[in-house]
């Protein structure tokens, strides 16, 4: 898919310039960044490799609306953490067993992600550490919001959001939630797709997502103590 407006030429590009945001600011302490797959890894390892930060994963999924899969009504988190869009929920009219089934079928869906990224997630805690989150983008806000709630049940000393492009109304919803939001790209359109901002997008499959996340820690130099 190629897009005729867009800011970025691929998912690596636009973490560069992430890491050109990021890398200026006086780090003290190694950070942590948390990557949404399978879109948010190919952003977050340029950024990871111009900050020497650890890299991990958090799987969050969307909650799909049962007559619209492509839409979603909230996210479900790896840590069970689950964020819902209550005033979507209550005016598409989802009952609580309705939504209990997208939430019991989706945490399977994790749980398969689990298994494929076996050995490779959940190898750092962000506990008492300056978290970075990153995603390919912000549509709704509500796949970030979940991940966001996740990981401050976890104590980090401090939370960033990092992501290329997003919606001027979930820019609104994240920033209040977190210490720092870094976004070079705010559309305030009625419209928006995070796909519009790249020029080259496809989905991330996982083989490239394990590919580029062994090879970055194999690469990455060990700390000392």
């Amino acid at each position: 898919m190629f897009s005729l407006n867009a800011q970025y030429l691929d998912r690596m590009a636009a973490g560069k310039v992430l890491g050109e945001n990021l890398k200026a600011k006086n780090w003290q302490e190694v950070p942590l960044i948390l990557a949404i797959p399978n879109g948010g890894l190919a952003v977050a390892l340029p950024l990871a490799k111009m900050l020497h930060a650890d890299l991990d994963l958090l799987i969050v999924r969307k909650l799909q609306i049962p007559f619209n899969p492509e839409a979603g009504f909230g996210a479900l988190t790896s840590l069970g953490t689950v964020i819902l869009n209550q005033p979507l929920v209550n005016r598409i009219g989802l009952q609580d067993a309705e939504i209990q089934q997208v939430i019991y079928r989706t945490k399977t869906q994790i749980d398969d992600r689990k298994k494929v990224y076996k050995g490779l997630v959940g190898l750092f805690s962000p506990k008492s550490r300056v978290v970075i989150l990153v995603d390919d983008g912000l549509a709704s806000g509500y796949t970030m919001l979940a991940a966001i709630d996740s990981v401050r049940q976890l104590s980090p000393k401090r939370m960033i959001v990092a992501v290329p492009t997003a919606s001027a109304s979930a820019i609104s919803k994240v920033r209040e939630q977190v210490d720092e939001l870094i976004c070079p790209q705010v559309d305030d359109g009625v419209v928006f797709a995070v796909a519009d901002a790249y020029e080259k997008w496809y989905d991330v499959p996982d083989e490239e997502v394990i590919m580029l996340l062994r090879e970055y820690r194999k690469a990455k130099p060990k700390r000392k103590g």
